[in-house]
């Protein structure tokens, strides 16, 4: 399901307070973040009969939220702290890095 967003692409650039178009933020680094959101995303999928009904769907809600914002995050001083952060809090859940398979990330 392709991820929309229908607010304005801007954001208060920390040091100058001035908008910056988010556009503007190297996407790579927002790109990553997202595409390790999927990669929860699909892994807490997986273990879909482990938690209820209302925790996936909350669970669910937010990672998409943050997937819609993390173009913003990425401006803020401390927004990749903060992405990061969360990944770990998130990968505490569904465990992601525990897998065999999966890529040490640099």
């Amino acid at each position: 399901m392709p991820v929309t967003n229908s607010e304005p692409a801007c954001s208060r650039h920390p040091d100058s307070g001035r908008f910056v178009d988010v556009s503007a933020v190297p996407s790579v680094r927002s790109d990553f973040y997202r595409d390790e959101l999927r990669k929860h995303l699909q892994c807490l999928d997986q273990q879909r009969e482990h938690y209820s009904q209302k925790t996936m769907t909350d669970v669910e809600a937010a990672l998409r939220k943050l997937m819609r914002h993390v173009d913003r995050l990425c401006v803020d001083e401390h927004g990749d702290e903060m992405v990061s952060r969360l990944l770990r809090q998130i990968d505490g859940v569904t465990r992601l890095s525990a897998f065999p398979d999966r890529q040490p990330t640099h």
